[in-house]
């Protein structure tokens, strides 16, 4: 009685949301093929909270006891396809393979699978929720949905029809569907496959993480010891190709165990949902109080942040210039698929690299996905063999995959050899890294490849103080150039921000650093500064995961003013012979960094007050790499004098209006004659 309740209840919730329907449609396609199957699969959508308000016991089975329940549907299925004739082809209700997705799971605890905690449940074949970042994944191979097999004794009544119909189960391997040992129940024969009856379908393997495991990959410990490994899940059919590399994903599944070579925990994947970040409310009170004393100035605010930032690593005021580059590239990512171009690469020339490397550590721990690359691992993909034996190519993520809408800290360029500094040169200029996949290699006839976006910016340093790097340096020749013969001249270039950090530069103030690392090591956990304690990490996070989230667009003076520089400094840069320096993307560059600017400043809207900060960045860049021109900006341009009170900042805009007046003065010399550019300007 209990068990036709159910099959009542599965036949009205079939009714009431619209599975009933599809069910009569894929019959109608299955009987108007004309062609007999083994198996026929039918996907039913599952909302297990609708199933347990029409009937408690059937919803319990659904969530605890999945198999079972899927035999009531099963049951329900072959009625409604006998009863109306729906597949012509059809003997046995063992054809009929029902698989149960389910569009969520009850948010209780005892539904949630943590990959940090052990041992993992896989005994009691019930559905879990987990959550992570895909690490890897495999091309996509065939499986066996279900087979056929008949009894080898012509004279057993079981050597005809479908009595032996042999289904996928989840935690099941191939062998477990399809092998030679098989015996008839009635007459102990060995039973053979008729493999013009076997159904195949498409498997594809990946490996998640927990969230949390990317502390590891930070550049600093807070002590606090966690224990994490990768998950292994089963994607089948329609799941397939549903997951990319670098994403964050909740799935619904089934822990089972695996056993091949190695013995191993896996999940058989149901559902699959991408897991949109949450957006923030808003900033600290310090910095809304900040920002209301600063509206009258479209550059204090951002000043005030650069100056104070990172009080824990350096002192205030030092470093801004480097600082204000990196709150801008952090404000660039995106917990969101982001845009391509809206990634600033920063490349910083230094004496000081252990300061340097500090500062940047510091800096990626305030956004979720930034990533310090280990030395021993790989920034880009690799291929390996799959473990399970599948004949698949697992493809690992690498590090830059990993920092999917964050930022990439790559450490010393000097520690790469020539192979990979090229590799990165082309990451960098064409931000996709495209994976070639041998096929005599792996066990395959035909070669393939697969591109991947890489959506991250890059962090890295080069320490030009080293003896031997001092003894091959040469004499410049252009005045503001920098001898960087050492990095490979097409890698510098694909860096948005080259930023010279040495003691001779305005940044680099020596006897500040002295006394705060003094100071820190007496006290590693004070706060030495009132900036420090006005405001915290956790408001620069907050600043940070609100401001990269606002949607910002340009006004038409800011888009008549960028469009302007680019062309003026694209025309005094170019010479008969090595025609222009400025590559097309340097307008793409010149964007991200007024957007970015913007942002920092929490407006909607970019002015043209941001982009004479892009612009000063931008041609800062340009003349360490090529020398001054026409257009000649100081190194400290940007900041000009040092922040100490209101009058300073007072005097930094005065500056900074003088040096608006020389890039229209500029544009108005060099540029395009009238706002309406020509396409082939």
């Amino acid at each position: 009685m209990s068990n036709l309740q159910m099959k009542e209840a599965a036949l009205i919730y079939l009714d009431r949301s619209g599975g009933l329907q599809k069910f009569l449609d894929d019959c109608k396609y299955y009987n108007d093929s004309k062609q007999s199957y083994a198996v026929y699969r039918f996907s039913i959508l599952i909302n297990p909270s609708d199933v347990a308000e029409l009937d408690a016991e059937l919803g319990n089975h659904i969530l605890h006891q999945p198999l079972k329940a899927a035999q009531v549907f099963q049951s329900v299925c072959f009625i409604a396809v006998k009863t109306l004739s729906l597949i012509g082809q059809l003997q046995t209700e063992t054809q009929i393979n029902i698989v149960l997705k389910l569009t969520h799971l009850p948010p209780l605890p005892s539904y949630s699978l943590d990959l940090c905690e052990f041992p993992l449940d896989y005994t009691s074949q019930r559905f879990y929720m987990m959550q992570g970042i895909v690490i890897a994944m495999t091309t996509v191979t065939k499986y066996t949905q279900g087979a056929r097999f008949l009894c080898s004794d012509e004279a057993c009544p079981l050597s005809k029809g479908f009595q032996y119909i042999r289904v996928h189960v989840p935690g099941a391997t191939e062998s477990a569907t399809v092998r030679n040992d098989f015996l008839c129940n009635l007459c102990s024969s060995p039973l053979q496959e008729d493999r013009k009856f076997r159904v195949l379908g498409d498997k594809q393997i990946v490996e998640i993480i927990t969230t949390k495991a990317l502390h590891a990959f930070r550049g600093y410990s807070d002590n606090q010891p966690f224990r994490f490994q990768s998950l292994t899940i089963f994607l089948r059919d329609e799941s397939v190709n549903k997951m990319n590399i670098g994403n964050e994903y909740k799935i619904i599944g089934i822990p089972t165990c695996v056993k091949t070579s190695q013995t191993a925990v896996c999940i058989e994947a149901n559902s699959i949902a991408f897991c949109n970040p949450k957006v923030p409310s808003g900033i600290s009170d310090s910095f809304r109080c900040l920002l209301s004393l600063t509206s009258s100035s479209c550059w204090k605010f951002t000043a005030i942040l650069a100056n104070s930032f990172a009080s824990q690593i350096v002192p205030p005021g030092t470093y801004n210039l480097l600082k204000l580059c990196l709150l801008m590239s952090l404000v660039q990512t995106s917990d969101r698929n982001k845009k391509l171009e809206d990634c600033l690469d920063i490349l910083i020339i230094t004496s000081d690299t252990l300061l340097v490397d500090r500062l940047l550590n510091f800096s990626i721990n305030l956004v979720p996905r930034g990533i310090h690359h280990p030395v021993s691992t790989e920034i880009f993909p690799t291929l390996s063999r799959n473990k399970y034996g599948t004949g698949a190519v697992s493809i690992q993520a690498g590090t830059a995959l990993l920092a999917k809408g964050g930022i990439c800290f790559i450490g010393d360029l000097a520690s790469y050899k020539k192979d990979k500094l090229e590799q990165l040169q082309s990451v960098v200029e064409s931000r996709s890294i495209t994976v070639y996949i041998p096929g005599k290699k792996f066990g395959d006839d035909i070669d393939q490849q697969m591109t991947f976006p890489v959506q991250c910016s890059f962090w890295s340093f080069v320490d030009m103080d080293s003896s031997s790097r001092r003894n091959m340096q040469k004499t410049n020749a252009l005045i503001g150039q920098m001898d960087c013969s050492l990095i490979p001249a097409n890698l510098l270039e694909a860096f948005v921000l080259l930023i010279n950090c040495n003691e001779s530069s305005p940044c680099h103030p020596l006897l500040p650093t002295v006394h705060h690392t003094l100071k820190k090591a007496i006290d590693p956990e004070g706060l030495l500064y009132i900036a420090s304690k006005q405001f915290t990490t956790e408001d620069f996070e907050k600043l940070l995961a609100f401001a990269k989230n606002l949607n910002v667009e340009f006004s038409v003076e800011a888009e008549r003013m960028i469009h302007g520089y680019y062309l003026a400094s694209r025309r005094i840069r170019t010479d008969s012979k090595c025609g222009s320096k400025l590559s097309s993307s340097a307008l793409k560059y010149l964007v991200s960094l007024s957007e970015a600017h913007a942002r920092l400043n929490l407006r909607n809207k970019v002015l043209k007050e941001d982009v004479l900060i892009a612009a000063l960045l931008f041609e800062t860049s340009l003349t360490l790499k090529y020398g001054a021109t026409v257009f000649c900006v100081a190194p400290n341009a940007v900041f000009p004098f040092e922040l100490y009170n209101e009058e300073n900042l007072e005097q930094r805009d005065m500056y900074l209006t003088q040096c608006q007046q020389q890039l229209q003065q500029f544009i108005a010399t060099y540029g395009p004659g009238t706002p309406v550019f020509a396409s082939d300007e």
